[in-house]
């Protein structure tokens, strides 16, 4: 049957090296940690990916949709199915106008600049965040004062019964690391950006000067996948980490980031166990001391 499921995914999606058998995750991380994903599929149009999961449905096999890896935690004995990568083979942009149209894999970075070369401004605050602009929609990115939620006009997604939906901004109920498309486990294949124009020489200023907040701010030399915890209503999670006295606790090669403790970063061979082990006395840590529960921000897989 497994084998049969495997040939399947071979028909589907054509070219050799489209699935890859044990590929190891912490290759497509931004953390640098994850056993291997049993199936990993590289699917080029969107009737590849609907063909693949509707495929996934009918073996009984769990999927998971993978953009470049940069807000997730994978498991060190990785994932008993199929990882979906919308990436390399989804990163096609183009201007119109006032109005960004990017596929699923385009890299926010990428984006940001694209657009501040064209004198079109909004996209700034996304310049340093490491994520696809998939990702990004379904979890609202945002940092600096600005969210995805203030740019998007619409966007194209797939849904889990294999229907292209185009959803309007207000449909997308874009909200603090939430929305719709999260909740109806629908997958972005493309999103609209209303941006404005803007003087170019002021919105590459802007850019540089949230740059080096950055690098002065945040462990941008070591693996990490972003924000560990979401932000408690009344709180900040780093300063809370900080003041329980945790800034550089270790667990293995696990590490609450001296720079920015809400940060915690690979040292080097953390395993996901290690990162656990500390998020769990960290979430102890503060719960104790100030009465407040932090959630994690960052994705779990394969636990």
């Amino acid at each position: 049957m497994k084998q049969e499921f495997y040939e399947k995914l071979c028909e589907i999606l054509g070219k050799e090296g489209q699935v890859l058998l044990d590929e190891p995750l912490k290759k497509h991380t931004t953390f640098r940690i994850g056993g291997p994903a049993k199936y990993f599929c590289l699917p080029r149009t969107w009737e590849q990916l609907a063909a693949v999961i509707r495929t996934c449905g009918e073996f009984e096999e769990n999927y998971y949709i993978f953009g470049n890896g940069s807000n997730i935690l994978v498991s060190d004995q990785g994932y008993q199915g199929v990882v979906i990568q919308l990436f390399q083979n989804w990163n096609g942009i183009r201007i119109e106008g006032t109005r960004l149209y990017a596929d699923a894999g385009a890299l926010l970075v990428k984006i940001s600049h694209l657009a501040a070369r064209k004198g079109l401004a909004g996209l700034e605050f996304a310049s340093g965040i490491p994520g696809t602009i998939g990702g990004a929609l379904v979890m609202n990115a945002g940092a600096y004062g600005g969210e995805m939620k203030d740019i998007v006009r619409e966007a194209l997604v797939l849904t889990e019964g294999g229907e292209l939906l185009r959803l309007s901004g207000e449909q997308l109920e874009l909200g603090y690391r939430t929305s719709s498309i999260a909740r109806n486990h629908q997958i972005v294949l493309e999103a609209i950006l209303e941006l404005k124009q803007g003087d170019k020489i002021s919105i590459e200023a802007r850019m540089k000067e949230l740059k080096e907040a950055r690098t002065e701010k945040q462990p941008l030399e070591y693996p990490s996948a972003g924000s560990t915890f979401k932000r408690p209503e009344g709180y900040f999670a780093g300063k809370l980490i900080m003041d329980a006295g945790l800034r550089g606790f270790r667990v293995g090669d696990a590490q609450v980031a001296e720079k920015h403790c809400g940060f915690v970063i690979n040292r080097g061979n953390a395993t996901a166990k290690d990162v656990l082990d500390l998020v769990s006395h960290v979430q102890k840590e503060v719960k104790n001391q100030f009465g407040v529960e932090l959630e994690l921000e960052v994705k779990l897989l394969g636990f």
